[in-house]
């Protein structure tokens, strides 16, 4: 907090945005303005409402702030860079980039804003980093809309590849120490982003659908085509990385491929999954500068779980879904803070040494450290703010 401070040109906002941050891990039945307000001792949410809104500090430069103290503790040369987009439902069409889209958080068309994030990911631990608000055509070809939700000028539509190609770029032009991206099929179906991987010599496993083409000696085939065409031998029993119920075992296989879009050079490769029990495909379009093993291949497809356990955790216990805003800067700024909250507890997490072993614990957790952050920093307020609070919800 004392480093995201330097950005924030007075004390008044600086201390408030301390408060703030400390009431989005607050155990509140609901996260906005009003209650975080309430439950940092302000009189009123104008305050909080105008910290997001107009209050002079830098969002961008806080969020580098929170991503040079994450690498600092857990940067790592063999680290993941992992990217996905979730969804958030909202009400009416003025909040901005909202409409009827697909959501992957609830896997079907609804109304909801959706945005895509850059997930950190390495041995010792992992925490979102980065995000940027998809804006759909019915917004970028609507001035007025724009203007009205406040979007500056220049912003233009961009599909979700695009924006992970711009918070992974930002990323690693920020000196983060990485070698690998990974994503779902959203981002292994896109060429460019691809090509501009390939072009940064980083080496990505990327879901792919089982109907993706894919070129390999034999000529262009669907992935699954090639997957049915195996020998017994061909396939490899690894673990995926520990699961909440122990490693995750598949059985994997990895075919030479050629990919003309993304560019010769280094090693092209299909990644291929198959489930145990169900015998169940996935597909990875893979590359790498070297050749490395197929452990290595699974290693970082494994790692894509980690952004939607961020997800999930950013959500529940860091207010990430919570923000009842409308306009461009306050969506930029609350998610901000919430990406803050969310890599505090993750990275504590990560850190505390375990527990001796005749101890009988288990190691603290995000969710146990956030109880514990709630009893420590918890402000104490006498009957009269709770009354004058419910006057104040009662004033018409």
């Amino acid at each position: 907090m004392g480093r995201a401070g330097r950005h924030v040109g007075r004390v008044e906002p600086r201390k408030r945005l301390r408060r703030f941050v400390f009431a989005m891990m607050a155990p509140l039945p609901r996260v906005n303005c009003w209650s975080i307000a309430e439950y940092a001792g302000e009189a009123s949410p104008r305050a909080m409402q105008r910290l997001l809104s107009s209050a002079a500090w830098d969002q961008d430069a806080v969020l580098g702030e929170v991503r040079d103290w994450v690498i600092e503790r857990l940067g790592a040369p063999d680290a993941t860079l992992v990217i996905d987009e979730t969804g958030d439902q909202k009400k009416g069409t003025a909040t901005v980039g909202t409409q009827r889209q697909y959501s992957g958080t609830t896997a079907r068309i609804e109304n909801c804003q959706v945005a895509v994030y850059l997930a950190y990911t390495t041995d010792q631990g992992h925490s979102l980093l980065d995000r940027c608000l998809y804006l759909p055509k019915s917004w970028t070809s609507d001035p007025q809309r724009l203007e009205a939700a406040g979007v500056p000028n220049g912003v233009a539509f961009a599909t979700k590849p695009a924006l992970a190609r711009e918070l992974i770029e930002r990323t690693l032009d920020a000196g983060v120490p990485a070698c690998s991206v990974t994503g779902d099929e959203v981002y292994g179906n896109d060429p460019k982003l691809r090509k501009a991987l390939h072009q940064r010599a980083i080496t990505y496993v990327l879901a792919v659908a089982k109907t993706h083409e894919i070129t390999t000696g034999i000529g262009p085939r669907k992935a699954v085509e090639l997957a049915v065409r195996l020998k017994p031998a061909a396939w490899k029993r690894l673990s995926a990385g520990k699961g909440a119920k122990g490693e995750r075992w598949y059985d994997w296989a990895v075919i030479d491929t050629i990919d003309p879009a993304a560019g010769p050079g280094g090693h092209h490769m299909l990644l291929i999954r198959r489930n145990i029990k169900t015998g169940e495909y996935a597909f990875y379009r893979a590359w790498s500068p070297q050749s490395v093993p197929v452990r290595t291949l699974v290693k970082i497809a494994g790692r894509r779980w980690s952004i939607e356990e961020s997800f999930a955790s950013g959500k529940e216990l860091a207010a990430l879904d919570e923000h009842q805003v409308r306009t461009w800067t306050s969506w930029n700024r609350w998610t901000a803070l919430a990406i803050l909250a969310h890599a505090l507890l993750s990275v504590l997490a990560a850190t505390e040494p375990p527990p001796a072993p005749a101890s009988g614990l288990i190691r603290l957790t995000r969710n146990e450290i956030r109880r514990l952050l709630a009893h420590v920093l918890q402000p104490v307020h006498d009957v009269l703010h709770a009354l004058h609070w419910s006057t104040w919800r009662r004033t018409t």
